[in-house]
C-alpha cells in the first residue's frame, strides 16, 4: 500500500514558476512509476508527465519543455517543476503510483494509487 500526498500548489502569474512534491509512505516507492495528472474545472483528468524507477520519462505535449519531473528515492518523493505557466495550466494536479514497474504509461485508470491533489491557479 502507498499513501500519496501532494504540495507546492499556488497561484502565480503567467510566465512564472512552481515546483510541486509528492511525498509517498512504503517501503516500495522505488520500484513505483510515479505519475503526474490534472483536471481542469469541467475537464477529463489528463496525463502530464512520468517517471519510471530508472528514470525513463515521458511527457505530454502542452507541457513538453516547460515541466520536468523526477524523483528522489531517498526521500520517497516525487517532483514537478512547471516553468513558463500558462493560464490554461491551471488545474489540481495529482501525483499516482502505478505498481507495474515495467511500464511508463499515460492512460489514468492504469494507476494504483492516487494523492489528494493540490491547486494551481496561473492568472493572466
Amino acid at each position: 500500500q502507498v499513501q500519496l500526498g501532494e504540495s507546492g500548489g499556488g497561484l502565480v502569474q503567467a510566465g512564472g514558476s512552481l515546483r510541486l512534491s509528492c511525498a509517498a509512505s512504503g517501503r516500495t516507492f522505488s520500484s513505483h512509476t510515479m505519475g503526474w495528472f490534472r483536471q481542469a474545472p469541467g475537464k477529463e483528468r489528463e496525463f502530464v508527465a512520468a517517471i519510471r524507477w530508472s528514470g525513463d520519462r515521458i511527457y505530454a505535449d502542452s507541457v513538453k519543455g516547460r515541466f520536468t519531473i523526477s524523483r528522489d528515492n531517498a526521500k520517497n518523493t516525487a517532483y514537478l517543476q512547471m516553468n513558463s505557466l500558462k493560464p490554461e495550466d491551471t488545474a489540481v494536479y495529482y501525483c499516482a503510483a502505478d505498481r507495474n514497474a515495467g511500464y511508463i504509461r499515460v492512460v489514468r485508470d492504469e494507476y494504483d494509487y492516487w494523492g489528494q491533489g493540490t491547486q494551481v491557479t496561473v492568472s493572466s
